[in-house]
């Protein structure tokens, strides 16, 4: 059996770094610009996670080419993640940084066309998502929000209730 495929083809920092440092960009790319999408994917959604998959891997990797180099830069990415989740449960300041709050996209019937815009949701989607709910018109909701996993919630109206 050849044992050079559990020896580093690169420097162990190295790969810990250019780990950390994909990660963190990741992140930001997702926890700032692609909330929405969380909620449903899409093909064109799968098909920019797997092209951010492969540029990630090759800026991840550098020339790793042993099984040694694998298993540390999926170990680091694994830290943050869970690093991210500890301190999102633990520290309320944090959370505020690593959690979209919620949106509020319909408010006591009216829509709320900026939020809408800073998350290209069109009017037609909020009203389709509001009759999936069994709702006939937009006057019949106090709220709808997107929340910070992407889905959609509606609250009934006092009307609604009548």
């Amino acid at each position: 059996m050849n044992l050079e495929i559990f020896n580093f083809s690169i420097s162990p920092w190295e790969i810990l770094i250019r780990g950390s440092l994909i990660f963190w960009f990741l992140f930001l790319i997702f926890r700032f610009l692609l909330r929405r999408n969380m909620g449903s994917i899409e093909v064109g959604d799968i098909l920019f996670i797997v092209i951010v998959a492969d540029a990630a891997q090759n800026a991840m990797s550098g020339d790793g080419k042993n099984i040694a180099d694998g298993m540390l830069l999926v170990s680091t990415l694994v830290f943050w993640n869970l690093l991210l989740d500890y301190l999102s449960f633990r520290f309320i300041f944090f959370r505020k940084f690593a959690v979209s709050p919620p949106l509020i996209l319909v408010k006591d019937g009216i829509l709320q066309w900026r939020n809408m815009r800073r998350e290209f949701i069109t009017k037609d989607e909020l009203l389709a998502r509001i009759r999936e709910e069994g709702f006939q018109e937009i006057s019949l909701v106090k709220e709808m929000r997107l929340e910070s996993n992407g889905d959609i919630s509606v609250v009934k109206s006092d009307k609604a209730n009548q």
